[in-house]
């Protein structure tokens, strides 16, 4: 996409589209161990409540907001429904804030979401994942970023390419391009928003291999890398699988490929970094292919342990410039872009924090610092050009670029060489429980109709 056309629209324009955010996290008890309980009744039913739901196991809550016309909004939002969650947990009993489990009991005592007749297929999907990758690679955690442009500043781009596809395959190239981008770029927002050092020894062996320090209370974690859920320990397909992004045909066709032979049960196995997402989930590829895409998911952040509802808004306004970025970005012509992503990727979460560790640029080696300033730098070019006054926050990347010490990852680090893995983040888990109750004692009277709203969204069971 050329950036003298984009530059042609106002910043409003340009900025519009639609925000969604959705938050996995386990439920633990005061001691930092799994806990066991079913969902929580006050949530009602995980099938029917719309914002308040469950993901792999009865223990791991999912919080999923409607969709929102603004950043400001949908995060506003968020944040009121991770407090009225928190703050309706049973009184020894809270969210875990971190992506990689808590205290995890033996594996076949992890409770699988269980759903009634109507939501029977779910559950088998779910039992099937069990016995394919382990109940405990389940159990890592994330935040959900779901993002499209709007409509109308697509259709003014669509005007002005005067091009011979029709909206459809122009909005489809569009996505496609950002997601083959954010697939090469990632790495950048593992670096910068990447929380998950540590692991207690009750969760895989895989990643505590992976780790160099230990704990005196029976966890171990890492001095190199910033986010070991994204690692080459985390959750991943058994096979690594690339997709064409070229076109929606292609990656259909791709995708029926690995189901067909058994890489796959079906298009939703598919663990990437961004996803496609159609109009009707329920026919994933069959609506990619008639309808187009829809919007776009991005699934790369970490829990964020700092804040109380696992996101911090400067992530958020950053990660929506970046995706901006990806599609207004040149693309290289490098043929295997998707392995050099995936090692970039790798490579970053469990050593970035390792002065001799390089990325690979086209095949060329290059440091994660100079790369990271080079993106920053023309990120704030494009800012210019557009008009987009978001100094601060470009500023703030490029502090935690120059100096790691900044980052979440390094943070975090302090805290758990002092207390240690799980104590660490119990205190933080309660702190935060705590945030989240004063936040609605003291609602301003002008929220107090949204805060009832939601309640009586979330809380369908009491």
């Amino acid at each position: 996409m050329n950036l003298l056309n984009v530059s042609k629209l106002s910043v409003d324009e340009i900025l519009a589209g639609s925000f969604g955010i959705e938050w996995e996290s386990l439920r633990a008890k005061g001691d930092g161990k799994l806990s066991l309980t079913p969902h929580p009744e006050v949530f009602g039913d995980k099938l029917t409540n719309p914002v308040v739901t469950t993901d792999f196991s009865e223990s791991q809550i999912e919080i999923i907001t409607p969709t929102f016309d603004s950043i400001d909004k949908a995060f506003d939002n968020f944040s009121l429904l991770s407090d009225i969650v928190n703050a309706s947990l049973p009184e020894d009993e809270y969210l875990w804030f971190q992506s990689i489990p808590c205290i995890l009991p033996y594996w076949d005592q992890i409770p699988i979401a269980q759903y009634s007749e109507e939501g029977i297929s779910s559950q088998k999907y779910r039992e099937d994942l069990a016995k394919k990758y382990g109940v405990k690679k389940q159990m890592i955690s994330g935040v959900h970023f779901n993002f499209s442009f709007s409509d109308d500043l697509l259709n003014k781009l669509y005007g002005m390419e005067g091009s011979d596809l029709t909206f459809k395959e122009f909005k489809d190239n569009v996505y496609l391009k950002i997601a083959r981008n954010y697939l090469r770029y990632c790495w950048l927002i593992i670096y910068l928003t990447g929380c998950s050092i540590g692991s207690h020894k009750t969760f895989s062996n895989d990643c505590l291999h992976l780790m160099d320090e230990q704990d005196d209370y029976g966890s171990f974690y890492s001095t190199k890398g910033p986010s070991f859920r994204n690692a080459s320990c985390g959750y991943k397909n058994l096979k690594e699988l690339y997709p064409s992004y070229d076109s929606v045909k292609e990656f259909v066709s791709d995708i029926n490929k690995f189901i067909d032979e058994g890489d796959l049960s079906e298009a939703k196995e598919l663990y990437t970094q961004i996803r496609l997402k159609p109009k009707n989930p329920q026919d994933l590829l069959n609506s990619l292919e008639n309808d187009g895409i829809e919007y776009i998911e991005i699934r790369t952040l970490d829990i964020n342990p700092f804040y109380k509802c696992g996101l911090v808004m400067h992530d958020m306004k950053f990660l929506h410039l970046f995706l901006i970025y990806m599609f207004i970005k040149d693309e290289s012509d490098y043929e295997d872009w998707q392995k050099e992503a995936k090692y970039n990727e790798e490579a970053t979460a469990e050593s970035a924090y390792v002065e001799s560790m390089r990325l690979l640029r086209d095949g060329e080696e290059v440091t994660l610092k100079s790369w990271a300033a080079d993106i920053i730098n023309e990120m704030h070019g494009m800012c210019e050009v557009l008009g987009i006054d978001e100094d601060r926050t470009l500023s703030l990347m490029l502090n935690r670029i120059s100096n790691p010490d900044l980052t979440y990852g390094k943070r975090l680090l302090k805290l758990i060489k002092e207390h240690g893995y799980i104590n660490t983040h119990v205190e933080l888990s309660k702190n935060n429980k705590q945030t989240s109750i004063n936040s609605l004692k003291n609602a301003d009277p002008e929220e107090c109709d949204e805060l009832k709203k939601y309640l009586n969204i979330a809380l369908v069971g009491k």
